[in-house]
C-alpha cells in the first residue's frame, strides 16, 4: 500500500502546484516539475525514486507523445519538412561545438568533451508539447516545426553517438549498424502506420468488448514505443508515430475523448514528478559555477542554433524565437544520453549529478519561456 499512497500524494501534489503555476500566469506543466524537487529526495523526500514510479512515468511519457501524435496535422508536418531540418540541424551544431569546446576548457578528455556536447545536443519535446497543449498553441506552424525537428534531433544525435561510442571504443557496435537500424525502423514503421494500423484498429472496433478501439489504440501506442526502443530509437518517437497513424483513421475522436482523461489524471503526472525525483543537491556547493555556466551555454547555443535554422527557412525574428524556445528542454534524453555516459566512461562520475541538474534547469526554463513569447505575440495582435 506504500505505493498507492505515494501515487495519491503525488496526484495531490501536482494538480495544487499545476493550479498555483496557472495563478501565477505559469503554464501549469512548470508547478508540476517543480513539486517532484519539493517532495521527493531532494527536499521533503516524500517520495523516492522507486521502480514503480520509473514504470508509471514512462506509460506516463509514451502516452503525452501518443496524444501530441493524435493531434499532429501530417500535412503540415510535410509542409514544414524543410524548416524542420534546419532547426534540428542548427540545434545541434551549436551545442555539440561550444559544449566540446567548453569541455576542453574545463580539463576534459577529447572524447568526453565531445560527449558533453551530445548531451547538450539532445532535445526532448514532452515538456515542449504539454505546454503549447495547454496555451491551445499546438497546430501552430511553429510547434509543427518543433515536433518535426526534435524527431530528427533524436535521430541525429543516437547517430552521432553511436559514432563517437564507437570510435573511441564505448561500443562494440558499428556505426553503419546503428544507421541501419534506424532505416529499418522508419521504414517498417512507415509501412505497419499505413497498411495494419488501419486495419487493427476496425478488426478490434467489431469486437463485443467494452472500450475495444481505445485498448487498440494504447497498444498499438506502447508496441511502437517498444519497437523503436529495440531498433535504438527513442520510445517516444515510436508513440507519437502511432499517435499520428491512428490520427488517419475514423476512429481519432474517440481515441483522444477516452485516452486524455486516464493519461492526464493519473500518468502524465507521475512523469512529470519523476524528472524532479532524479535531483539531489548533495556537493552542489562544489559545482555551482559548472551548473550555472553549462546552463547557460546550454539554454543559448539551442535557442540560437535553433533559432537560427528557422530564421534562414523564412520564419520572422518573433517566430524563430518561439521555435529556439521550444527546442531547449532537454528533458528525458538527455537523462538517457548522461546514463549511458556513465556506464561507457565518456562522462566523469563527478560531473554527472551536476549534469542532471544543468539538463532540469533547461526544462524548467521552457514552459515559461515560451508562455512568454507567445504572450508577447498576443499582446502584438491585440496592438
Amino acid at each position: 500500500m506504500d505505493f498507492i499512497f505515494e501515487l495519491a500524494v503525488i496526484l495531490l501534489a501536482t494538480k495544487i502546484a499545476g493550479h498555483l503555476s496557472v495563478l501565477m500566469k505559469q503554464p501549469a506543466v512548470l508547478g508540476e516539475l517543480l513539486v517532484g524537487i519539493l517532495i521527493g529526495p531532494a527536499v521533503l523526500g516524500w517520495i523516492p525514486n522507486s521502480e514503480m514510479i520509473h514504470i508509471i512515468s514512462e506509460a506516463g511519457v509514451i502516452l503525452l507523445m501518443f496524444i501530441a501524435g493524435l493531434e499532429a496535422d501530417l500535412d503540415d508536418l510535410r509542409k514544414n519538412a524543410r524548416p524542420s531540418t534546419a532547426v534540428a540541424v542548427g540545434g545541434i551544431i551549436f551545442p555539440l561545438g561550444f559544449g566540446t569546446l567548453a569541455g576542453l576548457g574545463m580539463g576534459m578528455p577529447l572524447n568526453q568533451g565531445i560527449f558533453l556536447g551530445l548531451v547538450l545536443s539532445a532535445t526532448s519535446v514532452s515538456i515542449t508539447v504539454q505546454t503549447l497543449k495547454e496555451m491551445g498553441k499546438l497546430q501552430t506552424r511553429e510547434s509543427t516545426t518543433i515536433l518535426g525537428a526534435a524527431v530528427l534531433d533524436d535521430v541525429l544525435v543516437i547517430v552521432l553517438l553511436a559514432f563517437v561510442m564507437s570510435f573511441f571504443g564505448g561500443s562494440d557496435e558499428s556505426t553503419l549498424l546503428v544507421i541501419g537500424q534506424k532505416i529499418l525502423f522508419f521504414a517498417t514503421i512507415l509501412l505497419i502506420s499505413w497498411k495494419a494500423v488501419p486495419w487493427i484498429m476496425r478488426w478490434f472496433g467489431g469486437l463485443k468488448v467494452s472500450e475495444p478501439v481505445v485498448s487498440a489504440a494504447v497498444m498499438i501506442g506502447f508496441f511502437f514505443a517498444c519497437y523503436a526502443e529495440w531498433l535504438g530509437v527513442a520510445g517516444i518517437i515510436g508513440s507519437f508515430i502511432a499517435g499520428a497513424a491512428i490520427a488517419q483513421t475514423p476512429f481519432k475522436e474517440k481515441v483522444e475523448q477516452k485516452i486524455e482523461p486516464i493519461s492526464y489524471g493519473i500518468f502524465v503526472p507521475v512523469f512529470f514528478v519523476s524528472i524532479g525525483l532524479n535531483v539531489t543537491f548533495t556537493g552542489l556547493d562544489r559545482h555551482i559555477w559548472f551548473i550555472i555556466a553549462l546552463s547557460l551555454l546550454a539554454i543559448f547555443t539551442k535557442l540560437a542554433g535553433s533559432g537560427l535554422g528557422a530564421w534562414m527557412t523564412g520564419f520572422d525574428f518573433h517566430g524563430a524565437a518561439k521555435i529556439g524556445a521550444g527546442m531547449i528542454s532537454r528533458g528525458e534524453v538527455a537523462l538517457i544520453l548522461a546514463s549511458i555516459g556513465m556506464t561507457s566512461g565518456l562522462l566523469d562520475e563527478m560531473y554527472y549529478t551536476p549534469l542532471i541538474l544543468v539538463v532540469l534547469i533547461t526544462t524548467l526554463v521552457t514552459p515559461p519561456a515560451l508562455s512568454r513569447l507567445f504572450a508577447n505575440e498576443r499582446d502584438h495582435e491585440a496592438a
